[in-house]
This record gives structure tokens, C-alpha cells and sequence, in this order.
């Protein structure tokens, strides 16, 4: 599974300007709706969601990166986005760092393996301290939309 897959480009966010976990993942989750990926009846019932997912245990995974996400009745299909925080928010992170990336996922019920692939997806390229870095450092959400082109295309970025 690709970034392309999944990624609504029209709701990156290059600079998120919450300070709190709640707040990156309402803003993240607006922008979703803003871009018409997920109907704005549904962004409370959706960050709602997404918070008692963490409950369970942070979505930060460390090197300070969070992939907040959960699965919601009201999507047809995996949607997500990328946001940047340059300052960092604390996330609760399992390394107690603060997180600078993050990629929210929602998913239907019904399509457990495309999340899992987005996951996948996304820790693979995680990995790669160079595409970490890019995306840490982009201007904007079009240079962010270019760094997960190069990524699906070359399977990392360089």
C-alpha cells in the first residue's frame, strides 16, 4: 500500500499550530473534513475515537513520530493525513520525546487489512531517518505531498 493510497493530499498540514495530543489530533481530523475526506457530522464522533485509541496506549512510536488513528463506521475507505509540528507536542510518546510527525489514519471496520497495510506502510518508511528528516524540514504541504511521492515510487525516499 502506497502513501497515494490513502494520504488526502489537500489536507496535509505542514505546521500544526495545537500544543496538546487532543489538539493536533482535532486539528489533523479538521483538516480531513476540510479536505472532504470525512464529513464534518462525523469529527467529533472521530477524535473521539482516535482519543480513547490512545487511551489504550500512546500512538507515539518514538524517534518523535505519532500515528494516531482508528477505525469509524462513517468512512467507506482508508483516509489520512500528514502533519508537522516543528516545535514538538508532547504525545506520550513510548521514548518520552516530543513528536514533530504525524500520520492520522481512519478506517472503516469492515477493511481491518488495509489498516494494517497503512501501518505497515507507514513504520517501514518511519524507518528511514532521511525521509523522517525531509518531511521534519518541509516548507510546505506540497514538498510533503513530493516526499511521499518519491517514497511510494522508490519505496524510500532519498
Amino acid at each position: 500500500m502506497k502513501f497515494s493510497d490513502f494520504v488526502a493530499a489537500d489536507a496535509i498540514r505542514s505546521h500544526v499550530d495545537a500544543r496538546t495530543k487532543e489538539g493536533v489530533i482535532r486539528e489533523m481530523a479538521q483538516s480531513l473534513v476540510d479536505a472532504g475526506s470525512i464529513a464534518a457530522g462525523d469529527l467529533e464522533s472521530i477524535v473521539k475515537a482516535i482519543m480513547k485509541r490512545e487511551d489504550l496506549g500512546s500512538t507515539g512510536i518514538g524517534r518523535g513520530v505519532a500515528v494516531p488513528h482508528t477505525k469509524h463506521p462513517s468512512v467507506s475507505r482508508l483516509v489520512g493525513t500528514v502533519a508537522v509540528s516543528h516545535d514538538g507536542v508532547n504525545f506520550e510518546s513510548l521514548d518520552g520525546e516530543p513528536v514533530q510527525l504525524f500520520f492520522l489514519l481512519v478506517s472503516p471496520p469492515d477493511r481491518p487489512g488495509d489498516h494494517l497495510r497503512a501501518l505497515e506502510n507507514i513504520s517501514r518508511q518511519l524507518r528511514d531517518e532521511t525521509f523522517c528528516r525531509h518531511l521534519k524540514s518541509a516548507k510546505g504541504p506540497v514538498d510533503i505531498q513530493h516526499l511521499l511521492e518519491e517514497a511510494d515510487s522508490h519505496g524510500v525516499a532519498s
